[in-house]
């Protein structure tokens, strides 16, 4: 299984930007797909999933109203559209594939991507 990050980048407070990830090797319709974050010095956290058996997107508190998670099953990819971006978003962003349903914890998914960094200056 591979999962391939890309779409970071540096920009300013209240700006936008647009994650991609592609996977393969696995069965992408049935698993969640989820992105999240680490910044320096903080543990990696959850910022959005979609569930594998609906498509039904989920995101964490700090970023909704900012952030959409959603997929395309047909080229087994799944994309975080990032608005209104703050400095406090700065992170290395990861994408994930979990086939335990229910439950968007990092320790729940399998399959990780390589990460891309988001900055976003002040």
């Amino acid at each position: 299984v591979q999962l391939q990050a890309s779409g970071g980048g540096l920009v300013q407070s209240g700006g936008s930007l647009r994650l991609s990830c592609v996977a393969s090797g696995l069965t992408f319709s049935r698993y969640n797909m989820g992105w999240f974050r680490e910044a320096p010095g903080k543990e990696r956290e959850f910022v959005a999933a979609t569930d594998g058996r609906n498509g039904m997107p989920y995101s964490a508190d700090s970023v909704k109203g900012r952030f959409v998670v959603f997929r395309d099953n047909t080229k087994n990819m799944v994309f975080l559209r990032m608005d209104t971006l703050k400095p406090e978003d700065t992170a290395v962003y990861y994408c994930a594939a979990s086939r335990t349903y229910g439950s968007y914890s990092p320790n729940d998914f399998a399959y990780w991507g390589q990460g891309t960094q988001v900055t976003v200056s002040s």
